[in-house]
């Protein structure tokens, strides 16, 4: 018997199989999509690069959202740090937050770096997530504590560059990123591409630096797992 096709891919002449790999390839390592089309090609898949930007929007998208559903509750440590990209010539500014192991708890992309870009930082951080953090570790910008006082936390707030270095690592594949697709055009799509980028960078973070090789490929086995059940495709241990 036929098994039946998932309905996320309703409509859609190749197998969940195919697109999910190009989804994978694309936001999991810092490929464009012309890359990608001639990695598929390598592999007898004949597809352009319009089509992955497409599957990469369109399932990448639900992709994200179900490994939102699976990820665990972040630490109660959080880092916070905001980097400047430029955007038709024009500074933006990226502010992320980070846990103690590295997992990406959320992004903002905002054209200040005042309390007000804070505040709304903050609020987004802790309007998704289930309870706050126990300390909160900056740099030494006083937007940081500013917006802390304003939102009356109780939160510890530590403020020191170098107890920082997490959340400034953390900028490492966005900045990557950034030069293979020759700068981002907008806010919006910068916004777009990360918030699907980093649920799906989460679920791989392996933390290779503390784990025993055989423990790294357990975790490794497990996320790959958990991407088959999400994309509906089976996995080959």
């Amino acid at each position: 018997m036929k098994k039946p096709r998932p309905s996320l891919y309703t409509r859609h002449r190749f197998p969940a199989e195919v697109i999910s790999l190009a989804a994978w390839l694309y936001f999991r390592f810092p490929l464009s999509l012309r890359m990608v089309e001639e990695m598929l090609a390598a592999r007898g898949i004949l597809v352009s690069h319009e089509t992955v930007r497409r599957w990469a929007e369109q399932f990448g998208r639900a992709y994200a959202n179900r490994v939102r559903q699976r990820t665990p509750r972040p630490g109660d440590r959080w880092h916070l740090d905001e980097v400047v990209i430029t955007i038709a010539g024009k500074n933006h500014w990226l502010w992320r937050a980070v846990d103690q192991d590295g997992f990406v708890v959320d992004v903002l992309v905002q054209s200040h770096r005042d309390r007000k870009a804070a505040k709304r930082l903050l609020r987004k951080l802790l309007k998704k997530s289930a309870m706050p953090p126990r300390v909160m570790v900056t740099d030494k910008l006083g937007s940081y504590g500013a917006a802390r006082r304003k939102m009356g936390l109780s939160i510890e707030h530590r403020q020191h560059k170098g107890l920082n270095n997490r959340a400034v690592n953390s900028h490492q594949p966005t900045r990557r990123r950034e030069r293979q697709m020759k700068r981002f055009k907008s806010a919006r799509q910068v916004q777009r591409f990360l918030s699907i980028h980093d649920p799906i960078s989460n679920l791989f973070h392996l933390r290779r630096h503390c784990l025993p090789a055989a423990d790294c490929r357990r975790a490794r086995t497990a996320a790959f797992q958990t991407w088959a059940d999400i994309t509906s495709v089976t996995f080959a241990a």
